[in-house]
């Protein structure tokens, strides 16, 4: 770990294993704004007008990765991060911890493990309640991606009416501004994909039920893989998703949901991520070029 400055914030850290870099910094957040191959460029999305700056009472997307807490609710979502930060050197993890936030009584925590020689990353989130009441919420991580790429979500195994498949299996969670035709969508048989395109400003979103616990994004021939546990005996937010992306004019949100939970006072609940880089992928065009080349890459990493 190497203190570093990153675009006019001068307390950030610098994580490398010579093979992948990862930037976190303490001016703001708890987030993580820099990931990519040792020399190469950020899978994720900086806003370079938020970028250095600090303060104010207005929450800022800045960029990045950053934890929130799910469902979705302006103001509490909204809790604005723009105040210094601790971080913590564990020796086989560095950790991030936000003060309190005051007007939900949430603290949030993100343990970052550098794998020591692989292009990989364990990056678990955690919710602490220090409210004297329970409060119902799940862990929520959202990576702002770079724009440009193209998103991946797995669906659920195919079936067939005529081998007895009577009975509803999966569901698909759209936004009253979700526009199904939309020509960045793509709705495959085994994927669907959303392009990101740059100066569009009208947002899309759609959520998942992902039982194989991957979702991917490909942009510039590398392919940013993120890992999760899907735990079918729990309820998730949002109708039932663990994964949701989102797009507007300039950028693309690679999301994933843990469970609705009860949190009482001075519980905590986690929610982890496994990710990969891998260079030399192609955008896919098709179920059968998702299969080809991105799916082998899925399966040689490993779950949270």
């Amino acid at each position: 770990m190497e203190k570093v400055n990153y675009k006019e914030w001068k307390n950030c850290y610098q994580l490398t294993n010579e093979k992948v870099e990862l930037i976190v910094t303490t001016d703001v957040g708890p987030r993580i704004i820099f990931f990519g191959f040792v020399g190469g460029k950020n899978v994720f999305h900086n806003f370079e007008d938020m970028v250095g700056t600090t303060g104010g009472d207005e929450w800022k997307i800045y960029g990045g990765h950053r934890l929130w807490h799910a469902p979705e609710n302006q103001p509490r979502s909204y809790f604005p991060d723009n105040n210094p930060i601790k971080i913590e050197d564990k020796g086989a993890f560095v950790r991030l911890i936000q003060p309190v936030e005051d007007t939900t009584g949430i603290e949030k925590q993100i343990d970052i493990y550098l794998d020591q020689s692989k292009p990989e990353v364990k990056v678990i989130h955690r919710l602490i309640n220090h409210n004297v009441w329970g409060v119902e919420l799940a862990a929520w991580s959202l990576s702002v991606m770079a724009p440009g790429g193209k998103a991946i979500i797995p669906l659920p195994k195919r079936g067939s009416h005529t081998d007895g498949d009577l009975l509803p299996s999966s569901s698909l969670i759209l936004w009253s501004y979700t526009r199904m035709a939309d020509k960045r969508w793509a709705w495959g048989d085994k994927y669907i994909m959303l392009q990101s395109e740059t100066g569009n400003d009208v947002a899309q979103k759609c959520g998942a039920m992902v039982e194989d616990g991957w979702a991917a994004y490909v942009n510039n021939d590398i392919l940013f893989v993120k890992r999760f546990d899907y735990l079918p005996e729990f309820s998730y937010p949002d109708m039932g998703s663990n994964v949701e992306t989102f797009t507007n004019e300039s950028f693309l949100e690679l999301e994933t949901l843990g469970p609705l939970c009860w949190l009482l006072p001075d519980e905590a609940v986690e929610h982890t991520e496994i990710w990969n880089l891998f260079d030399g992928i192609k955008t896919p065009l098709s179920d059968k070029e998702i299969d080809q080349t991105i799916l082998p890459k899925v399966k040689s990493v490993r779950k949270p």
